[in-house]
């Protein structure tokens, strides 16, 4: 398997200083800023090496775990967060508990404070109003696979990114036979699988399908570059749909530890959390009292645990591998 990134220096270095290599599969245009904001403030070199978009977070997973006795990176700062669950189980991961994340709530921090996750997306079902009433929009996910749904929607491909997690989730709460029913209804009702959730939405701005299931943050970038899409937060079965979170985590055997911990403070910060809640991304904070400042609300959220999701990830995607993608 060829692995491809691209590596970029964020700043210009001046001097050799302290320095700290960071693998990121967040969008560059937001990674970018984030740690050119940290380097500038705490005038530590950032090499940093974004993931494919076709990879999404999993070629940097190969990547780290390829690396494990010879670690090249010091951060892994992941886009989500069932992968980082992955390799904390695995030993790749060094405990840390950051001062900055003592407001984070329970369920987006490691109970053995190996990743700390931050900055929620939402998985969403976008659609244009002018085109498909929203009464006819499926409140459920479940319901996508049915003939009059399946057959206008794109659906990433569930090997990768986001909706790979998403799909594990519904394995993790349906059981297998469910998911995998979910998954034949896809297939034999015409489903469209494209190469991320970003196509997803451009495949829908160009009136080629009804409904695309995709992040938040792609729906949002598509209306501030002139699309009028809505979203709607479907129930995964449980009340709500599934929030996925960035997340962070020291690699083990980082050769740059203490400007890693440092990193780790600024991501996890409230700071970072509103940055990313600000840009185009719009990303919704975990903390209760950001949100309330922010005026942002958190949507009805699965209850299923991030380390469910991440236990029915083999099982899932092979599943899609026999079923949908082959």
């Amino acid at each position: 398997m060829t692995i491809a990134c691209a590596v970029v220096v964020v700043g210009c270095r001046k001097d050799p200083g302290p320095s700290v290599v960071v693998y990121c599969s967040v969008d560059e245009t937001f990674g970018r800023s984030v740690l050119a904001a940290f380097e500038s403030r705490s005038g530590i070199n950032v090499d940093v090496i974004f993931d494919t978009e076709a990879g999404k977070t999993t070629g940097l997973v190969k990547r780290i775990e390829l690396e494990r006795d010879n670690p090249q990176a010091d951060v892994f700062w992941s886009s989500e967060l069932f992968n980082t669950v992955a390799l904390a189980r695995q030993g790749l991961l060094e405990t840390y508990d950051s001062a900055g994340a003592s407001d984070i709530p329970p369920r987006y921090r490691d109970p053995e404070r190996r990743w700390t996750a931050f900055g929620l997306r939402g998985r969403v079902l976008a659609f244009d109003p002018a085109r498909t009433p929203a009464e006819s929009v499926p409140g459920k996910w479940e319901l996508l696979s049915d003939p009059q749904h399946a057959s206008g929607l794109a659906f990433a491909n569930p090997l990768f990114g986001t909706t790979r997690g998403h799909v594990a989730a519904m394995f993790a709460l349906w059981g297998r036979e469910r998911g995998r029913a979910f998954l034949q209804g896809l297939a034999a009702n015409g489903a469209r699988i494209v190469d991320g959730n970003s196509t997803a939405v451009r495949e829908l701005v160009r009136q080629r399908i009804a409904l695309a299931a995709t992040d938040t943050d792609d729906v949002l970038v598509a209306n501030q570059r002139g699309a009028r899409l809505e979203m709607l937060y479907p129930d995964l079965g449980d009340g709500g749909t599934l929030l996925i979170p960035n997340s962070v985590a020291i690699l083990a055997g980082a050769r740059h530890p203490t400007a890693a911990r440092k990193l780790v403070d600024y991501l996890v910060s409230a700071e970072v959390e509103e940055m990313l809640a600000r840009s185009a991304s719009g990303n919704i904070p975990v903390r209760p009292a950001l949100r309330e400042k922010l005026k942002m609300e958190l949507p009805p959220e699965t209850k299923v645990p991030y380390g469910a999701v991440t236990d029915a990830m083999a099982d899932a995607v092979a599943a899609v591998r026999e079923i949908l993608i082959r």
